[in-house]
């Protein structure tokens, strides 16, 4: 294993989602009122289930939980069915106690969108910054929306997501060419202030891109590797995703 990123293997997505959520369980009794840094698509979706299901027949409240999230479509508002926003009130926010004025999303509606991602990076600072990013990991091993040449350095601004991801992407729209070109998305400098880590990947697909971030160079060809140097990362992986660990 690589530098400080502690990888966990598991069964499936379902015990995946499970150990995520008992990383967040376990956060939430320290401290109450955390900030959580969150991840849309599809792989972070068991975890938000299990999150739902504990409030709802354990009382795990997030009354007081502060959370952020780490990209958003540039061009999309928040009603909009594939925006970031409506993700995590579909999935997540709709049914918790949390306070919808703790939520921050960029705006993806933004008339100054530079602007705006220099907000964003004053909100967290007048947060106290994010005690647990919740990643996710693309195919090509971007996290959030910085893509293969992000840096170590990098803090929130507007980005031309790769057409790998727009393709993969792509399966959420009626149309795939409505998949906006542009978004919004904390950098990875952003990312590695965070307190703690906790990246999820799920499925074969995922298994080259685990493989390259944990074992490979810490490299901006691989966004993800650049997350060996952080103190507190874990990796937590299905079988699948894990089948290319040496």
């Amino acid at each position: 294993m690589a530098g400080g990123i502690k990888v966990q293997i598991l069964d499936d997505e379902q015990a995946v989602a499970g150990l995520a959520a008992k990383f967040i369980v376990e956060l939430l009794r320290r401290r109450p009122d955390a900030v959580l840094g969150l991840a849309t698509g599809s792989t972070p979706e068991p975890t938000y289930d299990e999150l739902v299901r504990l409030h709802c027949e354990e009382g795990l409240s997030f009354s007081k939980v502060r959370t952020l999230n780490l990209d958003e479509y540039l061009g999309l508002d928040g009603d909009h069915e594939q925006s970031f926003r409506f993700f995590m009130q579909k999935h997540l926010f709709g049914h918790l106690d949390i306070r919808p004025w703790n939520t921050f999303i960029f705006d993806g509606m933004a008339r100054e969108p530079e602007q705006e991602c220099l907000a964003f990076e004053a909100k967290i600072r007048g947060l106290g910054g994010v005690d647990l990013w919740l990643l996710g990991l693309g195919g090509n091993g971007h996290i959030a929306f910085n893509e293969p040449g992000s840096t170590a350095g990098s803090r929130s601004r507007v980005v031309t997501p790769d057409p790998e991801t727009v393709e993969a992407n792509s399966r959420h729209f009626a149309d795939p060419r409505e998949v906006p070109r542009r978004g919004l998305t904390v950098g990875v400098g952003t990312i590695l202030d965070g307190r703690s880590i906790v990246l999820l990947a799920t499925g074969a697909h995922k298994a080259e891109a685990v493989a390259r971030a944990v074992e490979g160079p810490r490299s901006v060809d691989c966004p993800a590797s650049l997350l060996q140097d952080h103190p507190d990362c874990f990796f937590l992986l299905d079988r699948p995703a894990a089948a290319r660990l040496s």
